[in-house]
């Protein structure tokens, strides 16, 4: 591809992370890196051409655009603020990318301290798993004034097929809460679903013959059983305790607002349920085996097929 003047920083280079940087280097752009520690996603940057910053201020000298990709606002918040963090070490004119998803009010906290240093934040939250972020198909939902968008929506497709500009600052991260409201809330659903129907004699495998290619089949349903009917931990990994802590801020995204959300206090309550009994580090495809014991319900993955 042809070269923009643009200079890439990128922290945060975990499941998500990796693939996204590697499509950014991989596509052209020149990538800086900056890591804690030794890793085997740093090893493989750099082999493609990334160099590695030692610090936040090494990496903050050399990008004119950085991507933040880590778990939540409180990460994000420790990255920007303080004597040696991005906020006080990028230059005038810099864009802070937020892939994380967190709390907007964090998020709009964040953007009116930044601005007044010349430098842009903006929010723009992924969907869809590690195996998209790595083949650059993920999708990203983007809170920004229109010129930043146009100034970075050309670096965000080289690691999402789908970039949909939500709308202004902190929208992204709205979005982003009520669609894992949506998938979360479906798990949970599914999970219960499950945990009832083996209780009455009905298998999971059984279960999706129903519902497999039926009107209540869709990506994420097929996605969450691959760990249910198959045992495939790969299926989906994404942690209960980030699902859990999600589900946080969405409920206090409807406080703020006044707006009832019975639902998701009872989604919530699911994975909190789960968190608490020592699954916080499984992924969400889990959580029907994890609220089944909760009910003295066997739904541990049975790879041998049941047929009716």
């Amino acid at each position: 591809m042809e070269q923009t003047r643009e200079q890439i920083g990128f922290i945060g280079l975990g499941l998500m992370g990796h693939g996204m940087a590697k499509n950014i280097v991989d596509k052209g752009y020149p990538l800086t890196i900056y890591a804690r520690k030794p890793s085997a996603a740093v090893d493989d940057l750099l082999q493609r051409g990334a160099q590695q910053a030692d610090s936040l201020q090494a990496l903050a000298a050399q990008a004119t655009v950085v991507f933040l990709c880590v778990t939540g606002s409180k990460d994000v918040e420790d990255l920007i603020r303080g004597p040696n963090g991005l906020g006080q070490s990028l230059r005038p004119g810099s864009v802070l990318v937020d892939c994380s998803t967190a709390d907007p009010t964090s998020t709009m906290a964040l953007a009116a301290e930044l601005a007044p240093l010349g430098i842009t934040l903006v929010d723009a939250p992924l969907s869809r798993t590690p195996k998209e972020a790595w083949a650059g198909t993920l999708d990203t939902m983007v809170g920004a004034d229109q010129a930043t968008f146009d100034r970075i929506q050309l670096i965000l497709a080289t690691w999402a097929g789908k970039v949909v500009h939500i709308g202004g600052p902190g929208d992204g991260h709205r979005m982003k809460l009520v669609n894992n409201f949506i998938s979360l809330g479906y798990a949970a659903l599914y999970s219960e679903a499950m945990a009832v129907a083996q209780s009455v004699g009905i298998t999971p495998q059984r279960v999706d013959s129903v519902i497999r290619g039926g009107r209540m089949d869709c990506g994420f349903y097929q996605t969450f059983m691959g760990y249910v009917l198959d045992g495939n931990k790969e299926a989906h990994k994404f942690t209960l305790q980030n699902a859990f802590k999600d589900l946080r801020y969405l409920e206090s995204m409807a406080d703020a607002t006044g707006v009832a959300n019975p639902m998701g206090n009872a989604v919530k309550n699911s994975f909190a349920l789960a968190v608490g009994g020592g699954g916080g580090q499984s992924y969400v495809p889990m959580l029907p085996e994890i609220i089944g014991k909760l009910s003295g319900v066997d739904l541990a993955p049975q790879v041998v097929a049941d047929k009716p």
